[in-house]
């Protein structure tokens, strides 16, 4: 089992810089694929990243490529989100997941695909 939860969410005007934290708890957190997703008021939750245990494997939605950048730390059990030149349309609520299957085998973009997931935080972009 493993829990996840968010942090690091905030108002900022567009342009700003924000850093996301997905702190985990669970004994086999340092070997799950992890990834962040985002949900906007009445949309569909979408795929931002993802990364492989040991950080060697990255993936990215196109629209924050660039922008953002996911990273993990095993030793502090906590997987981050780096989000630069944030725009209005970046707004929503931001969720960690994580999943133990190793990367490669399946669609880490598919939120539905993920066996954890924690509660999100929110992000509002200001024009």
């Amino acid at each position: 089992q493993v829990q996840l939860v968010e942090s690091g969410g905030g108002l900022v005007q567009a342009g700003a810089s924000l850093t996301l934290s997905c702190a985990a708890s669970g004994r086999t957190y340092s070997r799950n694929v992890m990834g962040w997703f985002r949900q906007a008021p009445g949309e569909e939750r979408d795929f931002v990243a993802s990364i492989n245990w040991n950080s060697a494997s990255t993936l990215y939605a196109d629209s924050v490529k660039g922008r953002f950048t996911i990273s993990r730390d095993n030793a502090k059990n906590t997987l981050y989100l780096q989000m630069n030149t944030l725009k209005p349309e970046d707004t929503a609520v931001y969720y960690c997941a994580a999943d133990p299957r190793g990367w490669g085998s399946w669609d880490t973009s598919n939120p539905g695909e993920y066996r954890y997931g924690g509660r999100g935080t929110q992000v509002t972009v200001s024009s």
